[in-house]
Order: structure tokens, then sequence, then C-alpha cells
């Protein structure tokens, strides 16, 4: 990844006295476009007052007249929701709004495992069978052509509110109500399904309602839509709303996550209460977070709020239990030096895998899809991606030949397809991994002023928020600080936290998940980037560091060191000038797995500069190779040798050798690729009897027939140690192991030796 500083010009003086700015606060506001007189005033005054008249939305009189319509005529209105945070608090709106203009208003959500995403035709035709004679979609529909058209001729009316993006082909429904209409006046286009739910209910009470604001702020969050515009509006107000809320459900709720009111903010929403709301729909029926949220009686949400905690606890579970399985199945079938990944397993909870499907994504760098198997015997997943892998493009164009349903966007989609088609849908998607640009690029703000670091620079920085999508929180580097007082923490040592230190000050900084740091790098440490937050110890109230990325440099030295010894370091810095490979097949792991720029990567025997700092990434084949890249010009070299290309790690026990041809006699039906699947049962991986058939193929033990996998009925008497294969195979890692195990000193004076001087 690389960090790039955004820039803006100064806010002008008397704005920044106008507004009682800090300078830090000053420079953010800048840094984010709002430098002028009317843009300040929006951001720190606008109320839901100030929304845009809601009138100017696309078909929203044509909405509002049929629902008073049937509002005045008794006329059964079914609210047809979705089973996120968002249409959780969507489908709420509607509901409750509806019910306070005395509609006999009913909801309905779909089930995830029965119904799937979005408009189910079955489930129309139940609504209309049971009597609605108007359809009301929130956060979906714009798909359901099939849907509308079936309640239309059987004379039911749907208005469609919605904010995904429309199809070819748009549903003939009654009226379509949505953010992002071609060419519609309202000028804020990126509202929730909630926002935009809210905005008829505006239209309709002929009112702010700020009542509802609670609502739709959870939904802003928890769908990541901008929070700036109209965003920003309902984002702010829902907090001030929330935070003095009398809603039972959202009190009990709060209570649960371990809240305090008047003390939440939009991090608190986005990593507490909206995962909550999303755990229903994953686990359950979402139809129990609308009852908590409509619920009147402390007693009952209390109760229901108590289930959903229950659910949540288990959503962890499963979500942990899910990526641990998923992380055996890379191992076992050794598809760490894959580019993407396809994993499935037909006991996976279908309700975590896209959770888990981004967990991998964020480990491993690969674009991962995770699949399972249903009661109907359908094969469902989630897929995930990073930024330059375009997901959607990516299987689009297999709809047809592999996959049944298929739908998403650049880094995230949903699939259904048949079992038989998983290998294939794997081969194909391996084979158009492609990487478009360069490295990823995160932006930060500025360097962070170390002088009287406190709680109240906090409160300075918040002045920019709440932060979100559009008004991202802001990240501050910390350059060439002294780094003090590291250590691991956390239950499994994977957290680590230090203090960074500065002529003008310094602070407590956590990193998590970057258990990788060590004594050894820290005095590579160039720049820290940080967000800030609050800590609170012993009711000692004090800033720290929440650490988001750092970058690396050359140490610098009184005796600058011209070998540098990395070996036993898993993590690469991206510091080198060059990175140098012995096989070209590691370039794609060092491109996108080690997020290592293009243009910095060379293999040895092409490389022609002189007086560069360079790395050895992977080891070479042999002696001859490596002496042959030592004799190079470098004005310094770090050795890694973290990458091989090997077979495999270790030679397999002459007892496993034993064990696979028993089983191949025993099982000739089998092709080479069904011993994937039998790999674990042999107790190995399988490269490991990837790498046996190969042995017993050159010494002629087995081959193949038709396709199959057979043991030869009369082969050769002969040793494993007549393969040349395996003497090779053996010989090479017994020269790596010696490479990577080698005392530091001996292995730094050899290279010396070798080096251009």
């Amino acid at each position: 990844m690389k960090w790039q500083q955004r820039t803006a010009e100064e806010l002008a003086p008397d704005l920044v006295e106008k507004y009682q700015l800090s300078p830090i606060s000053a420079r953010l506001f800048a840094l984010r476009g709002i430098n002028t007189d009317e843009k300040l005033d929006f951001w720190f005054n606008a109320t839901e007052e100030n929304l845009t008249d809601p009138s100017l939305m696309h078909d929203m009189d044509k909405a509002v007249d049929r629902i008073n319509q049937a509002i005045d005529n008794g006329e059964k209105i079914t609210i047809y929701g979705d089973y996120d945070a968002d249409g959780i608090t969507a489908t709420t709106i509607m509901t409750e709004a509806l019910s306070i203009l005395g509609a006999d208003v009913h909801y309905f959500i779909p089930d995830r495992f029965k119904d799937g995403y979005g408009p189910n035709l079955d489930r129309y035709k139940d609504i209309v069978a049971d009597g609605t004679k108007l359809i009301i979609t929130v956060d979906n529909g714009v798909t359901g052509i099939e849907e509308v058209e079936y309640a239309k001729e059987h004379g039911v009316d749907t208005i469609i509110t919605d904010h995904h993006t429309f199809q070819e082909n748009k549903p003939d429904a009654y009226a379509i109500v949505h953010c992002n209409y071609p060419g519609q006046e309202y000028p804020f286009d990126d509202y929730c399904g909630a926002g935009v739910a809210y905005t008829i209910c505006r239209e309709l009470m002929q009112d702010p309602v700020p009542e509802l604001l609670d609502l739709a702020m959870i939904g802003t969050i928890g769908d990541m839509v901008k929070v700036t515009g109209e965003g920003h509006i309902i984002v702010k107000r829902g907090l001030d709303v929330l935070n003095q809320t009398e809603r039972p459900g959202l009190r009990a709720l709060i209570k649960n996550a371990g809240l305090t009111l008047e003390t939440i903010n939009e991090t608190d929403v986005g990593f507490n209460i909206a995962p909550r709301l999303n755990a229903v729909g994953r686990l359950a029926n979402a139809n129990l977070a609308v009852e908590l949220l409509l619920s009147d009686d402390d007693l009952e949400a209390q109760k229901i709020a108590d289930q959903i905690e229950d659910l949540n606890n288990k959503r962890k579970e499963l979500t942990t239990e899910v990526y641990d399985r998923c992380m055996e199945l890379v191992r076992e079938n050794s598809w760490q030096k894959q580019n993407t990944l396809v994993l499935y397993d037909p006991d996976f909870h279908e309700g975590v895998l896209g959770l888990v499907a981004n967990k991998i994504v964020e480990k491993l760098h690969k674009p991962t899809i995770v699949l399972t198997k249903n009661d109907e015997g359908e094969i469902k997943g989630s897929g995930r991606s990073f930024s330059g892998f375009n997901l959607f493009d990516a299987l689009n164009p297999l709809k047809e030949s592999l996959l049944t349903k298929f739908g998403g966007h650049d880094f995230a989609c949903g699939l259904s397809m048949e079992e038989d088609k998983v290998n294939d849908l794997r081969k194909k998607f391996e084979a158009d991994f492609h990487v478009d640009g360069g490295l990823e690029t995160k932006e930060y703000d500025m360097e962070l002023p170390m002088h009287d670091l406190s709680p109240q620079t906090l409160a300075q920085i918040n002045q920019v928020g709440p932060f979100g999508t559009g008004d991202p929180q802001p990240i501050f580097s910390i350059s060439d600080p002294t780094i003090t007082h590291f250590f691991k923490i956390g239950k499994d040592k994977n957290h680590v936290k230090l203090t960074a230190n500065k002529k003008d000050g310094n602070l407590a900084i956590v990193g998590f998940n970057k258990d990788y740091l060590n004594n050894n790098l820290l005095p590579f440490i160039s720049k820290i980037f940080v967000t800030l937050s609050l800590n609170t110890y012993r009711k000692q109230v004090s800033l720290q560091g929440i650490m988001e990325g750092i970058a690396f440099a050359s140490p610098k030295l009184a005796v600058p060191t011209s070998v540098i010894d990395l070996r036993q370091e898993k993590f690469v810095m991206g510091l080198a000038d060059r990175y140098l490979l012995f096989d070209k097949k590691n370039i794609p792991i060092v491109k996108n797995s080690l997020q290592i720029d293009d243009d910095k990567i060379s293999l040895v025997k092409d490389y022609d500069q002189s007086g560069e700092t360079v790395a050895l990434l992977d080891v070479p084949r042999n002696q001859v190779e490596l002496n042959a890249a030592l004799k190079k010009d470098y004005q310094q070299i770090y050795l890694c040798f973290l990458l091989d290309q090997l077979p495999v790690e270790q030679i397999p026990a002459k007892s496993y050798f034993g064990k696979v041809l028993k089983y191949i006699y025993a099982h000739p039906a089998l092709k080479p690729e069904d011993y994937r699947t039998v790999a674990p049962y042999l107790g190995l991986d399988y490269d490991s009897v990837l790498f046996i058939l190969r042995v017993f193929f050159e010494l002629g033990f087995v081959k193949l027939d038709d396709q199959k996998l057979v043991g030869e009925s009369n082969p050769k008497k002969q040793p494993l140690t007549a393969s040349k294969y395996l003497m090779a195979t053996s010989s090479q890692i017994k020269f790596i192991n010696q490479l990577r195990t080698m005392p530091t000193q001996k292995l730094i004076t050899y290279v010396n030796n070798l080096v251009k001087r």
C-alpha cells in the first residue's frame, strides 16, 4: 500500500476566526474542501429543517398520493424490506410512520436462507394472496420486474423505494422513489434505504420527523453511504436523537452493547449497534430486529435484545469457526501460492460467508469466494476483493456457464451455482486474475502536532465529523519517531502497544493484528500512520493512537551496514530500491500478496543496475545462482530468502509413500485431482501427495488409465532413491534449509566476500 498526503489551500483567516477553529480542525476542514462560509455554516448549523424538499425525488408525489389513498380506504399495506441493518431500519421507519397515520400496515422481511436477497416471486404471491392491496419495498425492489408484474396482474400496486443500482430494465411499478433516479431534481444521490424511507415519511407527515432520525442514521452508517451533504445532517442529528432516545428497543440494545447514552458516536454505531442488527438476519429471521425497534415495552424489548445479543455472539463464533476452517483448507490444498481463493465446505454457515471472505482478503490479500451448500443442495457464496481486481467483471462472464445466480459490484458479490461446477469456477477465477493499476493508495491528512496532545485534541478533530464514507476519519503521520515501551498484547499476542516519542511530545499507540512487528523491525520505522481515540483506564482518560499503517526506511546508522540479515522476518518492509527474485513464478506473489510496486521487482538474471539497496526475496536453486547474484554491484543488500517454489517443504517420510501407494491400489477409480480431497485423510497436504505421485510415475509404480490413477500390475522393484526427481528435490531442500538456518555472522561474512565494493 502507498501512502499519499492530502493537499489543500489553507482556510481564510477570517473563517478560522469566525468559527473559532483550532489549527488542526482548520486544516482538516480545508483538506475536505469545506472551505467557505456557506459550507462551514452548513456543517455546524444545518438540521433536518435544511433538508431538500422531498417532493423533488422521483415519483414522490405519486407515491405519497397512493399511500394516502390506501390509508383513507383502509387498504392493507405490506412493507417489503431487507435483512440487513439498512433494510431493518428502513422497514421500521416506514411501518412506524404509516401506523401513526392510521394505516393498516404490515411488514415482511425476506429470510436470507429461504427467500434470498430482494424481491422473491413466491413471497409476492403470498403477500397478494393475503389481501394486500399496496406493496411498498424499502432498501430493495429495482430488480423485481417479474414480481411487480405479478402483483399488477392481480390488482396490487407496488411502490418501489430503493437506492441500489438500476439494471437494464426497470420494474413497471406504480411509482419508483429512488435517490439516484436518472434525471431527477433531488440533489443528494447517496441515501441508503432508510434514508429514502425517511424522506418519504417527511413528505407523508409534512414534517421533518426528527424522531425517525436515529433509525435513518443507523441505516446510513450500517450501509456505508455518504456522510457528507444531506448524509451529514442525517448522521449528526441522528446521533443527537439516539443519545437521547426513549425507544425501549434501542435502549436495550445499547445497554447490551456496553455503551452509554449521551456518549455514543458513529464508531459505536458502526462497530456495535449495526452489527447486532445485521447478526439477526445472518443467523435467523430479521423480523426479530424490527420487533425490537418497534417495541414500546421495556421488558419485551430487553427480552428481544437479549436474544439478539445471543445471535451476535453466535455470529462471532461462527465467523471465527468458518475463517479458521478456510485457513485450514488453504494449507491442506497448498493454495498459499494461488492468486485467488475459492473455498467450499458444505458445513459452512451461509450467514457469515461475506464476513469471512472479507477477513481472508484482509489477511492474505487474495480475491476470495467462500461457498457452502444449503438445505436444497444449492451452492451459495459470497466474494470479496480489493482495489485493482474487479470482482464483478471477473465473474459476470461466467454467469451463463457456471453460475445460476450472480450479483454484486467491484469488490463484493453474491452467487449461486451447482456443486459440480466448483472446481471449474476455481480454475476460471484463477486464470482471470490480474491487477489493474499499481499498489492501492491510501491518503492521510497531515503530520500530527505532538505538542500538548490531550483528549481536547480529539474534541477539536471531531468538529470535522461525524466521519464515514466521503468524510473519512482523519489519519495522521508521525515521522521519524523514537519508539519505546514496545510489547505484544491480547490473548494470542497478535496486537502491539508502543509509545512514539518526538522532542515535542509522545503518544501511546495500539496496533491491531500487527503481530509481525518486533524489536528487530522497530529501527526501520520511518512513519507511523494513526487515527486518534480515547483510552479510559481506571477512570483516567487519555489520548491514544490506533495504528493504520507504517512506512519503513533504512536506519540512519553512524556506520552503515552493507549486508542486513532479515531471514527471520515474515514481513517485507517495502524499503528497498529493488526486490530481486530468482524464480519468475514468485512475481505475482510479490506484487499481490506482499504489495510491492511492479517497477521495483526484477529477476536476478536481468538486473543490471548499480549502487541500489536491494532485497533478495526468494531462494536460489543452488549455490551457483546465489554466487552469481552476490557478485552484482549493490550499495546495500537485505537477505530475506522468504519465498520458494519448492514442490514440498520437506520430503515426506517413507511410510507416507507406502500409505499413498496402498490407497492407489485400493481406489483405482480416482483421478489425480481427486487426491486434493483425499490428502487430509492420508495425513498430508495436497502438494505432498502430488510430489509422491510424481515420484511414483517416474519409478513406474503407477500410471494413468483413462485419466484414472492405477497401480502398475508388475512394477520394477527399486528404492525411492532411484527417483532423480526425489533426489534433486531433496538436494535443493537441503541447500535452502542451510541457507535459511546458517548463523547470521557466517552468512554475512560469506556475502561480504562476494559482493562488489
